[in-house]
């Protein structure tokens, strides 16, 4: 397979007949070209939303800063709060004036777009367990953190915990990696076995230090997310590795799509498989830590899995899927948080309800017969 044709009916290509019949079973309500320039205009808006949150980010960030950046930053800062007091005044609420409100949307807008954007990936190459087993390491790393607080002296703070449970995330992903390709079981045994292992592993660790510390974060919080537990560093965090992410996807996006298709071919063609493996195991432990802070160890492989497979019941190409996935992504985040706030409802859940609200709908829309429901 090449590169080229790896990507279905991509722009300067043709669709395989499997591809075309899998197309002429969805849906002709609307025509290719408007349903194109929908997606365009969806994308240009979360762009542009993803845009102001950076901003934002750079605004708080500026704020700790002496002298006349210090100042800036705290205007710019004020400006985004006065917006949220604004449309506080609109919908009757006093959530959006409040900086954590902020944070919490900032940081659930950009794991919106690089949670699915690497789910896509992972679904595709019948990895959607990752994003699970990826989440409990990183509970095992918050409770690696847990004692490291208590034996080293570290600052008992819950950007430490996310650091280390990021650290912890990708080494754990690597190992995963090497106990695939070295064991003789199926496939989804170490999955499984690292799954379980890891959160055993924390259970332990948090039930025997737990009390050896003061530390004012419940480990029910990075169980099952909480918005009031994003801070100013954690939101800055997952900035930055929202833009390492997208950027290394759009740098190695034809190798990406090479090996999720056919990774044989791949070998055969002397690319670093194993390389680009570990590349993208790695991302998706950066994406699950960042997104931690929202939807909790429970639900945020919900936020990787679920937007990228409900774009795969109505794209005709594996870039359409992309660009969809992100959309449903941030329709997920945006309609779960309004359910959170405005009901006191638990955030993660919200979101997941909302992203499998999304799905049912794709697959009532897309045609499909439910032997069609394969996403190759």
């Amino acid at each position: 397979m090449s590169l080229d044709t790896a990507d279905g009916d991509e722009e300067g290509s043709e669709p395989s007949k499997g591809q075309t019949a899998r197309v002429n079973r969805r849906t002709t309500a609307i025509s290719p070209g408007t349903r194109r320039g929908i997606e365009y205009v969806g994308l240009g808006i979360t762009g542009l939303l993803a845009l102001l949150m950076f901003v934002f980010v750079a605004f708080d960030w500026l704020q700790t800063l002496p002298g006349t950046l210090g100042s800036f930053g705290t205007a710019g800062f004020e400006q985004y709060r006065s917006t949220g007091r604004w449309l506080d005044g609109q919908l009757g609420t006093r959530v959006f004036q409040h900086a954590f409100t902020l944070r919490a949307i900032a940081t659930g807008v950009l794991v919106g777009i690089v949670g699915p954007l690497v789910g896509t990936f992972l679904i595709h190459r019948q990895m959607a367990l990752i994003g699970e087993t990826l989440a409990h390491t990183a509970f095992a790393g918050v409770a690696i953190g847990i004692v490291a607080i208590a034996f080293t002296g570290m600052a008992a703070s819950q950007e430490n915990l996310v650091l280390v449970a990021l650290v912890v995330s990708a080494v754990a992903a690597l190992g995963l990696q090497w106990l695939t390709s070295r064991t003789n079981s199926y496939g989804d045994v170490p999955i499984a076995i690292v799954l379980t292992g890891s959160f055993a592993v924390g259970t332990l660790l948090i039930s025997a230090f737990r009390d050896r510390i003061a530390i004012g974060i419940e480990i029910e919080d990075f169980l099952f997310g909480d918005l009031a537990i994003v801070t100013a560093q954690g939101t800055r965090m997952v900035a930055l590795l929202t833009i390492a992410v997208v950027a290394l996807i759009v740098i190695n996006y034809k190798q990406f799509l090479f090996i999720t298709f056919d990774e044989q071919a791949a070998r055969v063609a002397r690319l670093n498989v194993s390389g680009y493996n570990s590349l993208l195991i790695v991302m998706t432990a950066v994406v699950v830590v960042g997104a931690m802070q929202i939807l909790g160890v429970i639900l945020v492989a919900g936020l990787l899995v679920i937007p990228a497979a409900a774009a795969s019941q109505l794209a005709g190409s594996f870039r359409e899927t992309l660009y969809l996935s992100v959309l449903f992504g941030q329709l997920s985040v945006l309609g779960g948080l309004g359910i959170a706030i405005g009901w006191s409802l638990a955030a993660g859940g919200s979101i997941i309800v909302v992203a499998i609200a999304i799905y049912i709908l794709a697959v009532l829309l897309s045609g499909r017969s439910a032997a069609s429901l394969s996403i190759h």
